[in-house]
């Protein structure tokens, strides 16, 4: 049996088109790249949350010597969150990057700690990808992993 996908996203060709809520949440995620530890791979990443709480937190990519041991920026965020603020569910995600050729796509592990933080908070996580420019929207982490890993 044949079966087919569909996923649906928002395109942005500019910032000016988003939401103020949601051009401030990418605006956050640039300033986090500031943050970012990346001597070696020279790609700085930030991401920001907006909580439902309605805080916004914000965290960056570090590499270190002994890769594979750096974390991206999506899963320091989402992991101190976890810690931290574990009862104010993450609404939004926004990631951006430096240099940015191109909208800034969540890597195979980051998707699947999106996919969980879902799972967890029982909600879904919109996720706006940001660069160069442009941006791309899903509704739910869960659209980046149609497939993703269930215990």
């Amino acid at each position: 049996m044949e079966k087919s996908l569909e996923i649906k996203y928002r395109y942005y060709g500019s910032l000016c088109e988003m939401s103020s809520e949601d051009r401030e949440l990418v605006e956050a995620a640039m300033k986090a790249v500031d943050g970012a530890y990346a001597p070696y791979s020279g790609f700085r990443v930030g991401a920001a949350a907006r909580l439902r709480s309605g805080e916004t937190v914000h965290g960056a990519n570090v590499e270190s010597e002994v890769f594979p041991s750096g974390m991206c920026a999506e899963r320091s965020l989402l992991y101190w969150l976890q810690s931290n603020r574990p009862d104010d569910p993450v609404e939004t995600l926004a990631i951006a990057s430096s240099p940015s050729e191109r909208e800034c796509y969540p890597c195979g592990g980051c998707r699947q700690v999106m996919v969980d933080t879902e799972r967890r908070q029982g909600s879904a996580v919109r996720v706006i990808m940001y660069g160069n420019g442009t941006a791309s929207v899903v509704e739910s982490a869960s659209d980046l992993l149609p497939f993703a890993f269930i215990l």
